[in-house]
């Protein structure tokens, strides 16, 4: 048995690391309750959600000048405005249908079965898109068309089933239409930030009557430690990306997912 302290570090590394690399963060922490105890109980479930804020003020702070621009800009400057409805665009998706079925896809989608296909499943798929030669045309972020932005947040929605990933859905989607790695896991980081506040707030508001104070300080730790991870594997994702790709990422979600499987059909 490990203190609720140190569950509460692993969590957050695990999140901090996972959350902006198309490997599926949600997937991983579900793997880490089933097969190392790390909480499968409602506060650890309600606590992966929490943590993510964490991962996600650490975009904030690294494109903190540039996310600051286009806020005092897109009341004036056609193209910050532009890209704000983008990413509303592309976010209005999974607002539609988290309302509709999310509570659906928890009860029957969240768990280690489904999470170890979807690994797989997704790892093949980033593995085709990262070979083929798709001749990019998009290069900036926050300068894709409208249509491409609504389409990225279409595809980010097959990430509501655990073990695909938001940021791979939005990468290979952007990938298909034109853009190039980088700015396609860029994008990915921008879409992260309405979304998994949006996620943070529902998930709040819903357990804020069942979370006691020393809740709210292991919430508290997992933030912290998932905050500094994730500012550091967003550093070093974009320029790993743009020079090897997405191959190292595609295999460990095939190595782990069936890894995976095979632990659940011993009984694991």
């Amino acid at each position: 048995m490990i203190s609720d302290a140190l569950r509460a570090v692993i969590l957050g590394v695990v999140e901090g690391v996972t959350e902006f690399l198309p490997v599926s963060s949600t997937g991983h922490l579900l793997l880490a309750g089933r097969f190392f105890g790390l909480g499968e109980d409602n506060f650890w479930k309600t606590f992966d959600v929490l943590i993510q804020l964490g991962a996600i003020l650490a975009i904030v702070a690294l494109y903190f000048s540039k996310l600051w621009k286009i806020a005092l800009g897109m009341f004036s400057n056609e193209d910050d405005r532009r890209f704000v409805i983008g990413v509303l665009v592309a976010f209005l998706p999974a607002v539609i249908i988290g309302l509709i079925a999310g509570k659906y896809i928890k009860e029957i989608l969240f768990n280690p079965w489904v999470v170890c296909f979807s690994l797989i499943v997704g790892g093949a798929v980033l593995m085709w898109v990262d070979q083929i030669d798709h001749k990019p045309h998009e290069h900036d972020a926050t300068k894709f068309p409208l249509l491409m932005y609504l389409w990225i947040g279409v595809a980010q929605c097959l990430a509501m089933i655990p073990g695909v990933s938001r940021s791979g859905a939005s990468i290979v989607a952007a990938m298909l239409l034109g853009a190039d790695k980088r700015a396609a896991a860029e994008f990915s980081f921008f879409l992260a930030i309405p979304t998994m506040v949006g996620a943070f707030a529902y998930d709040f508001y819903k357990s804020r009557a069942d979370l006691t104070t020393d809740h709210l300080g292991l919430v508290a730790i997992g933030f912290v430690v998932s905050f500094i991870t994730a500012m550091i594997v967003v550093k070093t994702f974009l320029g790993y990306v743009t020079r090897h790709g997405f191959q190292l990422f595609a295999w460990w979600r095939v190595i782990v997912g069936t890894l995976g499987l095979v632990a659940l059909a011993l009984g694991f």
